[in-house]
């Protein structure tokens, strides 16, 4: 079951603070405890809190600061959109989230507005945070100045966005829509989607939409000239005052507006008095132009009067004024109590929330994204302080992934080298490694006792102990006897190192677990909009099916270990049983050890790589899989195919390679490739920490 639901917009004044004050309501009559956030806020003033958050935290008396119901302004997302920094966003957006679902049982999150950036920004932005997030979405349009066929011609574009990029819609709301059109709007929306959508119309609300004297002080920047307690008086319409004022008397309707220069005594004093009058209509304020104040006589008059609507004064001329007040887009405010009641009712009436309810408990959570999983990557770390070895200290990239590590303080770190060179170099580099503990092998006062221990472990293959310390002054060796002896929790080596130096002491005495005959590898593959786990592409040349099938089991154990349901593709040049030979039989026989070894896991094999990923290819060659176009663990038939594949998407397609992972040690030793970045050691240090916990 999700515990959250994005509402999502694709424009302006939707309207869908409607949707987030009933859902709270709603929620909140049945949920302990709901939470709200808002991923992107517009920019604020010194002193300032955004309106959304204030209203439904005052109102609902939320337990959470504001500060940490939303993760950053309008200005700073597009100012980092701008330098194609938005990771850096979506990564804080992620963060506060994980923040507050630890808080509470359902969040309810509502998504950007951004009335200047047009309607594809507001819609893409949505999609993206959604997705991210990992959650379902509501769809709210307004249906205001759109004729029908617009209207629905775009909320379908709309809903066809989200699902291209795998974000379950939940529900599609049709606002602001006129009483009489609401049952084709529903019908016509309905007509071209799934019949699971809920489809639901909320009529246009006046009360709800039009603005409140106090909305209107602050645009047009006006002053009061009596204190009053109305100032949430609705504005329905606005009527000038420039006839005489019999005239003037006709025209006056239900609670409009009077805009009139400060010199017109005659019209504000026969608009106060048909506003006590049972003949005339009730008025909701008065504004006075030009910067002109009344007389004193008029004002104590005014002053005298036991009833004080609001009276403004503004230096705007009257046909400014009246422009802008007819531009302004009505918002709902905390201390506008009638309206959020107003708005909770409205939904209550018009959402049939026990439909939506029933979906939340059958709504899947969206597959992991490459920046949900580099996030749960750093939070797992820190659940364990762990203590990694690096034994390369001579490399810079080494040094600069050590500084970045250490800076964020949940892992010990040791370097390996000569303590001078490696001081020099972060100097040289501006390096901070006061954290580190650097240990030259040969001037270790471990080296005795460490060579000792390698000496009774393989005096059997006739190493002396002279020749045990001459092995030992090898930082890779001396890395993986820290390891062993417990001194450090694993090791992470291969930057400058072959893949044989970094791997063959951990096979010559930390050895592999008990239920394993094979030490292979997995990459971590961060595609655009998932998360898939490649093996083997490090290790092992050309595995028999046996050992095929074991680099699948201890693949799918590993994805599923960080959070990543496995689904295994067992890879082959054919699907099915079409082809025919000897390395498709391999795969073939290795599918059914697995499926013989564990019947839980879910498999697929042989299978062709598009086949595996692409549903519509997938359904076509396999139709009955449940794997097939939805494989997240790709099992490679040898490792000239994996170390290609996964070489050749990383490099074409800019996906993170993370890793290799190796699976089968009893302890952690991860090997790098030497074309290794810094974030590629970065993350392959994360993941033995991580490993490391098990153990």
């Amino acid at each position: 079951m999700n515990k959250a639901i994005y509402i999502a917009t694709s424009e302006p004044n939707s309207g869908k603070s409607i949707v987030s004050l009933g859902l709270m309501s709603m929620l909140l009559a049945r949920t302990p405890k709901v939470g709200y956030f808002r991923p992107i806020i517009d920019d604020l003033k010194d002193g300032e809190q955004d309106n959304h958050i204030k209203t439904v935290i005052s109102h609902f008396k939320l337990k959470i600061e504001h500060d940490e119901a939303y993760a950053c302004t309008r200005s700073d997302f597009i100012k980092k959109r701008n330098l194609g920094l938005e990771g850096e966003v979506l990564n804080k957006i992620i963060e506060k989230y994980k923040h507050l679902e630890k808080q509470f049982d359902f969040i309810v999150v509502e998504g950007t507005d951004f009335s200047g950036e047009g309607a594809a920004v507001e819609l893409d932005s949505n999609i993206v945070i959604a997705k991210n997030l990992g959650i379902p979405a509501i769809l709210v349009s307004s249906g205001v100045d759109k004729n029908m066929d617009e209207f629905i011609g775009n909320l379908h574009i709309a809903y066809d966005s989200f699902i291209e990029k795998e974000v379950e819609v939940l529900s599609i709301v049709a606002n602001k829509i006129q009483e009489k059109n609401v049952q084709l709007v529903k019908d016509g929306i309905a007509k071209h989607l799934p019949n699971n959508i809920l489809v639901e119309v909320i009529p246009m609300i006046d009360f709800l939409y039009n603005p409140t004297i106090k909305e209107i002080v602050k645009e047009i920047n006006a002053k009061l000239l009596f204190k009053t307690s109305q100032l949430n008086n609705q504005v329905a319409s606005f009527k000038v005052g420039a006839m005489q004022l019999r005239n003037y008397l006709t025209r006056l309707e239900e609670n409009c507006v009077v805009i009139t220069p400060g010199d017109r005594a005659d019209i504000i004093l026969g608009a106060l008095q048909a506003n006590r009058s049972t003949n005339y209509p009730k008025i909701s304020g008065i504004i006075l132009t030009g910067g002109i104040t009344p007389e004193e006589p008029i004002l104590k008059l005014i002053s005298g009067l036991e009833q004080k609507i609001p009276i403004l004064t503004t230096d705007g001329a009257t046909f400014e004024i009246t422009n802008k007040i007819g531009a302004i887009k009505s918002h709902i405010y905390a201390d506008n109590k009638s309206r959020i009641v107003k708005s909770i009712d409205t939904f209550k009436e018009y959402f049939n929330f026990d439909k939506l309810s029933e979906k939340f408990a059958t709504s899947k959570s969206i597959g992991l994204t490459p920046r949900m999983f580099q996030y749960s990557l750093l939070e797992k770390a820190k659940e364990q302080r762990k203590h990694i070895v690096l034994p390369e200290g001579n490399d810079a990239r080494i040094l600069k992934a050590a500084a970045h590590l250490l800076a964020i303080d949940f892992v010990d770190i040791t370097i390996l080298g000569d303590a001078d060179k490696i001081k020099e170099t972060a100097k040289k580099n501006h390096l901070d490694l006061s954290a580190a503990k650097i240990v030259s092998p040969i001037n270790s006062d471990n080296f005795e006792e460490y060579a000792q221990t390698f000496y009774e472990l393989r005096k059997h293959k006739n190493v002396s102990i002279a020749m045990a310390k001459d092995i030992l002054e090898d930082v890779s060796y001396f890395g993986t006897m820290m390891v062993y002896k417990g001194d450090a929790d694993g090791m992470v080596s291969g930057a400058a190192h072959t893949t044989q130096q970094t791997i063959r002491p951990a096979l010559q005495f930390v050895k592999t677990k008990p239920n394993a005959s094979v030490v292979s590898s997995i990459f971590f593959m961060c595609l655009e909009d998932r998360v898939s786990v490649f093996g083997d592409c490090a290790i092992n040349p050309n595995p028999n099916a046996e050992q095929l099938a074991e680099i699948a089991i201890s693949s799918a154990d590993s994805s599923a270990a960080f959070g990543i349901e496995p689904k295994i593709a067992m890879l082959s040049y054919s699907s099915g049983s079409s082809g025919k030979g000897s390395e498709v039989d391999k795969v073939r026989k290795a599918t059914e050890i697995v499926k013989a070894k564990r019947p839980d896991l879910k498999i697929e094999g042989p299978i062709q790589y598009d086949a595996a990923v692409d549903k519509e290819i997938g359904n076509s060659k396999l139709p009955n899989s449940e794997v097939a176009g939805e494989a997240s663990v790709l099992i490679f038939p040898d490792l000239n195919t994996g170390n290609n594949t996964y070489k050749a998407v990383q490099r074409e397609t800019g996906a993170l390679a993370i890793g290799p992972m190796l699976q089968g040690l009893n302890k952690p030793v991860n090997d790098l490739s030497r074309g290794c970045t810094v974030d590629d050691i970065f993350n392959t240090v994360i993941l033995t920490a991580i490993q490391a916990q098990d153990i």
